[in-house]
């Protein structure tokens, strides 16, 4: 699944609900930067997280 993201993408991070939504900033890779609403900006590594697609974010 993260091999489709881009940036703009609204997703969310399985094992960590608490951080809220986040929108990718940028995908080198298995390297996925994505700017949570409440963690701020976090590299994941896409080879131990699927990130979720979120699309209904409203």
């Amino acid at each position: 699944m993260n091999e489709i993201l881009e940036p703009g993408m609204i997703v969310r991070h399985p094992g960590a609900p608490d951080w809220g939504i986040g929108q990718v900033q940028s995908r080198i890779g298995d390297r996925i930067t994505v700017n949570f609403t409440n963690a701020g900006k976090q590299v994941v590594d896409g080879r131990h997280v699927d990130l979720q697609l979120v699309t209904d974010h409203s």
